[in-house]
């Protein structure tokens, strides 16, 4: 009887070990999503991961003077989105130094605010046409907004994700990114 009993317990701790790991990963931080997708609902146009304080970038061409413009933000490990920096050539119009909010310097043709880091949380952008260039440059690859979703508002926002969920999302995706369009 305790042979059987023994051979029983042997059994059930693979089991009870693998459901502990699972659960512990589905709690464990994995990180963050970007997810972009179209303000009206529907399913995301991009999702892709990012660390808590790793950066992405907003660039676009300006409407007025036509001067590219680049805009690097963060998110924490809460999924809140910073502004960190601003790069443009000249000031447009709705461009300019906010005072108290980082340091305005010049780095060749360019005109850069640092050291911003400023609390923007999700916001909503609404994409230009192929003129404007609504690009994500994450981990230095471009996702071209302009030609997801020209004319139309997206969200843009961060959410934090288990590790688990990470796991599988990565298992599932082609090089850490899954784009899709919606319909």
């Amino acid at each position: 009887m305790r042979e059987r009993v023994s051979k029983h317990w042997l059994c059930w701790t693979p089991g009870a070990l693998a459901l502990a790991l699972v659960l512990a990963a589905w709690w464990l931080p994995g990180g963050l999503e970007l997810v972009i997708c179209p303000e009206d609902g529907g399913q995301p146009l991009v999702v892709v991961p990012l660390q808590p304080g790793e950066r992405f970038t907003l660039r676009y061409i300006h409407s007025v003077n036509r001067a590219p413009i680049w805009e690097v933000h963060s998110a924490d490990r809460d999924g809140n989105i910073h502004i960190e920096q601003e790069r443009f050539v000249m000031f447009g119009a709705g461009m300019g130094h906010w005072p108290g909010h980082g340091t305005l310097t010049s780095r060749g043709p360019y005109q850069v605010i640092e050291n911003i880091h400023a609390p923007i949380g999700d916001f909503v952008l609404r994409v230009g046409d192929h003129d404007v260039d609504h690009t994500i440059i994450w981990r230095e690859r471009p996702l071209y907004l302009s030609r997801l979703a020209p004319g139309r508002a997206v969200l843009i926002s961060a959410r934090p994700v288990g590790l688990l969920q990470r796991l599988w999302c990565s298992a599932l995706t082609v090089n850490d990114c899954r784009l899709t369009i919606a319909d």
